[in-house]
């Protein structure tokens, strides 16, 4: 499954909702978020108005290996596609 584009950092914050991420701290231009789901995991996403392409496959990646998904599950959930 093919990774969103024009997706802002703003966006993915609040889609990370449906897992359970609550923003926990901003530093700059990065907000970090944490989920206690399945145990505490943290994901840092930088708050541009669009993200690059591979950080955002980075992140999905990471969210998909923590809930024990395949990456296109992930997608799935989150973008609906």
């Amino acid at each position: 499954m093919r990774v969103p584009r024009d997706i802002s950092g703003k966006e993915l914050v609040k889609r990370l909702e449906a897992f359970g991420y609550l923003e926990t701290r901003q530093s700059g231009s990065h907000v970090r978020v944490t989920t206690s789901v399945q145990g505490e995991h943290h994901v840092t996403i930088p708050m541009h108005d669009e993200l690059r392409v591979g950080t955002l496959s980075s992140i999905l990646s990471d969210v998909a290996i923590h809930f024990s998904l395949s990456k296109a599950d992930a997608i799935q959930k989150l973008f609906g596609r």
